[in-house]
Parts: structure tokens; C-alpha cells; sequence
């Protein structure tokens, strides 16, 4: 099988980064502003925790010394957090100092010069876990054959959230706070969460709309030579074919210019 010949986004994350493949998700909407320029990989995992998460992203990264020529991974999203802030029992739990440690362990698999993984070229965005309801989620717990307790607590997450910027500043990469983002749009009332969140946990299409917006004011504000209408298509434009000699104008090309 032909390996893809365009550079590309990866977006490493839970359920909420695998459902952004929804319609109007925001992992949709980035193929689109991207389209010939980019690929968009998603590596959302349902169920996922930091710690489960490690080993997937040490596979999707190369070591150094078995790189070939094929494109590189140019921008990486890590954005886990709600499986994290679950309550014991609940095995998706991973304890606030542990989440904190696997945030770093998985910048510095890719930013790290000491890492087997470093990635110079790629760029990192830690995305904070969005709040979420406690009423909706119960509901949505009590509705389970067998019924379930409520395992997830709007405080816990918002602590969870305040971690990935902490990690973010300690590290100096850039945050995407969606927390923040949401909670303002909801007026800081629970009640308005349900325009965002359709269980309490999972997005809406309203909040991925949220997400796509301030995550494309995170790339083009801190890494503006990913601004999509900066970069120019791999394969180029139909008008720009040579009809004589169509295979000469064909060529691949790299999205950045370079």
C-alpha cells in the first residue's frame, strides 16, 4: 500500500478527539481547511487514559535511526483528560501527580532532543479536558443496563483542566484551553453546558465548533507558517498543469515551500 505523500496533523486524544470525525466535528473541519495540504490523522481512542495513550503515541512516531523519506508528522494535539478525572473505582482513573507525569512524558517523547522519538519539525498543543455536567451524566449513568453511579465530578475535571496548563507553562508549549472556552460560552452555568455537551461528557456540535475556532487561533497565532492560507497545495492547482507536459507540473511539493 502507498504511504501518504502530504505532511501531516495527528490528533492523539480520547473519545472526544476520536468523535471529531463527527459531522462538523472539529478533526472534519481541520481535513477541510487543510485539504491538499496536510493530512489530518486521528488517533482518538475511546476509553483512553494518559497512561494507555503512551504506547500508541511511541508507535506513531519513528525513532531517529529508522527514519526514511516519508512525511513528517508536522503538528501533534494531545488531548486527554476526562478519562483521567474519572473516580475510583473506575479503572480509566489515573491519580492528579500521574496525569501530570504522563502530560510530560508525552511532550518530551516528541520535543525532547534526548527523546529516541524527538521531532524537531512537529509542533505541540496541549488541549485541556472541557468541563462537563454532573446532572447529565448521572442521567446518562442511571439510563445503563445494569444502572451506574455517577463516576465523574465537574470539580475533579476542572482540576485535571488546570493541570495541562500548568504542565503546558512548565514545558513551555502552547495550551488550547478548551475548558475556559466552553464554560464562558455556557455563561458559567451548568444548565447551559447541554448546548455543548450532548451527556455530559461528549461534545455537540456546538462545542466542536468551539474547539476548531480557538484551536485554529492556537496554530495561527503561535505557529503562523501552519496558517493554511499560507501554505500551498502538494499536487498543484488544475490551472496550473502544463498541458504539454503534465507529469513535469506534477511533482510532489512540500506544503511549507520549502
Amino acid at each position: 500500500m502507498a504511504a501518504t505523500v502530504q505532511d501531516m496533523i495527528m490528533l492523539l486524544g480520547d473519545s472526544i478527539t476520536q468523535g471529531g470525525w463527527e459531522p462538523h466535528g472539529f478533526a472534519q473541519q481541520l481535513a477541510y481547511v487543510y485539504n491538499r495540504k496536510l493530512d489530518v490523522i486521528n488517533r482518538g481512542m475511546s476509553g483512553y487514559n494518559t497512561e494507555w495513550i503512551i504506547p500508541v503515541l511511541e508507535q506513531c512516531f519513528a525513532k531517529k535511526n529508522e527514519r526514511t523519506n516519508l512525511p513528517n508528522i508536522r503538528l501533534l494535539t494531545i488531548w486527554l483528560g476526562a478519562n483521567d478525572a474519572a473516580q475510583l473505582p473506575t479503572r480509566q482513573h489515573v491519580p492528579l501527580d500521574k496525569y501530570r507525569a504522563n502530560l510530560r512524558t508525552l511532550v518530551r517523547t516528541v520535543t525532547s532532543p534526548d527523546s529516541p522519538r524527538y521531532s524537531p519539525e512537529a509542533r505541540v498543543l496541549l488541549l485541556t479536558p472541557p468541563p462537563m455536567s454532573e446532572t447529565m451524566w448521572a442521567r446518562r449513568q442511571a439510563a445503563k443496563v445494569p444502572p451506574r453511579m455517577l463516576d465523574r465530578k465537574f470539580d475533579v475535571t476542572k482540576a485535571y483542566a488546570e493541570a495541562v496548563r500548568e504542565v503546558a507553562g512548565e514545558l513551555g508549549v502552547h495550551v488550547v484551553d478548551v475548558w475556559t472556552a466552553i464554560w464562558e460560552r455556557a455563561d458559567e452555568k451548568e444548565e447551559r453546558l447541554a448546548e455543548y455537551l450532548s451527556d455530559g461528557l461528549h461534545l455537540t456540535e456546538n462545542g466542536y465548533k468551539v474547539v476548531f475556532e480557538i484551536l485554529m487561533k492556537a496554530i495561527t497565532t503561535h505557529f503562523p507558517e501552519m496558517d493554511p492560507d499560507k501554505l500551498q497545495p502538494v499536487f498543484s492547482y488544475f490551472d496550473q498543469i502544463d498541458d504539454d507536459d503534465p507529469r513535469s507540473s506534477l511533482q510532489r511539493r512540500d506544503a511549507f515551500g520549502i
